[in-house]
């Protein structure tokens, strides 16, 4: 009898949930990010303006400073909420390529972060293809001493179901099995060279780690099928302690602002170009998420922060920092929810880590769709790393964001290179950004009950295994069971 009351009860309290009616707030979002939105323009602005904004360099804190004095200028009590880490940026590189040792030829390559301070490294190159650890195991021992070539992602003509690891987690294996450094062929055409970590742990890696473009990362393997080839990796990078800043603005919900809903993004970019898709398009959006709500007056009944992440390209830096604040001031159990846009363009749904919010987040969307068709109720409900929802995905608080999106312009090709500047944002994917992740924002800050909670250690062991997550876990050193 007792089990049948609480499915009576629970039965209620679902059936309360999918009943939420925010047509009129959603519809009065609708109108004025429409009309008035802000985002392209300031990330038009920011890109000239500023450039990159790289963690720890001067672009950086005018950006900071930026988003701090936008959101002011809307009306909030904003914060900042500075953290100081070892961060790295680099200085020199030069990478050459042969037939022997003293018979090498330059040619374009990148240094990824958190290569060390100086290397010379010169050396014979093994082909370790997708750089997975059965590629090693193959034949055990031939990378040590020796140079991996590996390409980022999965080989065309790989087997079916071929994980894609990151290249982090692929220059952890190199390192494993004992080569000396590592080159990592970009999967695009055109020479475009790709930048981003190479360390799972935010901290130096002892070999040095580039990328090089396609088109010279298959020749060379075509090449290593009939003779030996040679490399020399010499390069010298920067890496010290930096300050940086979060910023965060800040709605307090009026009837439970204990409890708070999370919507971040990082504003920071890497060197190589003006960070307009990543991650000005995420991070402007949020800034306009939250003019809309100052412009419309509109309420929350729990507390609303959005926040401007620093430090995401160098290892989650940001988000790390919010997280073990929360932790040290034991408010880990507020956060009910985190919504996290990296990149996000467009979405034709909502995505989450938790499937037990398919019937609050599908209900809000067929509310969207129908004030606008061109939102098509995606749902998305699954786990995966590398953004700045990481450090809250494994406190077991629930994430999510925009689902069913495409970049505009091509431009996935792009993102960490040189080719990533403002021309490839389109204004009404970014609109639409804003227009339904305000939405959801509100919906979750509003609706009477959130049916799911801070996971428990045990449950989150589980979930991060049934989503697959153990083993990039492990490599990264963060799995703690």
């Amino acid at each position: 009898m007792k089990a049948f009351f609480s499915l009576l009860i629970c039965g209620m309290a679902f059936s309360a949930q999918s009943q939420d009616n925010f047509t009129p707030v959603f519809e009065k979002i609708s109108n004025e990010v429409q009309a008035n939105s802000n985002a392209y323009g300031n990330l038009k602005f920011a890109t000239e303006s500023i450039g990159h904004r790289l963690t720890g360099s001067a672009n950086g804190a005018k950006a900071e400073e930026y988003a701090f004095n936008l959101l002011k200028s809307y009306g909030y009590d904003v914060k900042y909420q500075p953290f100081e880490v070892e961060s790295w940026s680099r200085l020199t590189n030069e990478t050459k390529i042969g037939d022997a040792e003293n018979e090498m030829r330059k040619i374009s390559s990148v240094t990824l972060a958190h290569s060390p301070v100086k290397a010379v490294v010169v050396g014979e190159m093994v082909d370790l293809g997708n750089g997975l650890e059965e590629d090693y195991q193959k034949d055990a021992g031939k990378v040590k001493g020796k140079i991996a070539l590996v390409y980022l992602g999965v080989l065309p003509g790989s087997p079916a179901n071929t994980p894609s690891l990151h290249r982090s987690e692929k220059a952890a294996i190199a390192t494993k099995y004992g080569a000396s450094g590592i080159i990592i062929i970009n999967g695009v055409k055109g020479g475009v060279l790709l930048t981003g970590t190479a360390s799972v742990t935010g901290k130096l890696i002892p070999i040095p780690a580039v990328c090089i473009g396609l088109e010279n990362g298959m020749r060379l393997k075509e090449a290593l099928k009939t003779k030996k080839q040679f490399a020399s990796l010499n390069m010298t990078n920067f890496s010290g302690m930096i300050k940086a800043r979060n910023v965060i603005a800040t709605i307090k919900g009026k009837t439970h602002p204990e409890e708070k809903i999370v919507v971040g993004g990082h504003l920071d970019s890497w060197d190589l170009a003006t960070g307009a898709i990543d991650n000005g398009i995420g991070s402007f959006a949020i800034m306009d998420m939250a003019r809309t709500f100052k412009k419309l007056n509109l309420s929350t009944d729990r507390t609303l922060e959005f926040i401007l992440f620093m430090g995401e390209e160098q290892g989650l830096l940001g988000s790390k920092a919010y997280v073990d604040a929360a932790k040290k001031e034991n408010t880990l159990n507020q956060l009910r929810f985190m919504l996290n846009y990296d990149m996000t363009n467009d979405p034709k749904g909502f995505s989450t880590s938790r499937k037990e919010m398919k019937t609050l987040f599908t209900d809000w969307g067929g509310q969207i769709s129908k004030l606008d068709t061109g939102f098509k109720n995606v749902f998305y409900s699954g786990a995966g790393l590398h953004s700045d929802h990481q450090p809250f995905l494994l406190q077991g608080v629930p994430t999510g964001g925009g689902a069913g999106g495409k970049l505009p312009n091509n431009s996935g090709p792009y993102y960490h290179s040189d080719g990533d500047v403002f021309k490839l944002v389109d204004e009404q994917g970014l609109k639409n950004t804003v227009r339904y992740s305000a939405m959801l924002a509100y919906a979750l800050a509003n609706t009477p009950t959130i049916p799911v909670v801070k996971q428990t250690e045990e449950a989150l062991k589980v979930f991060l295994q049934d989503n697959e997550l153990e083993v990039p876990l492990r490599i990264a050193g963060e799995w703690r069971w």
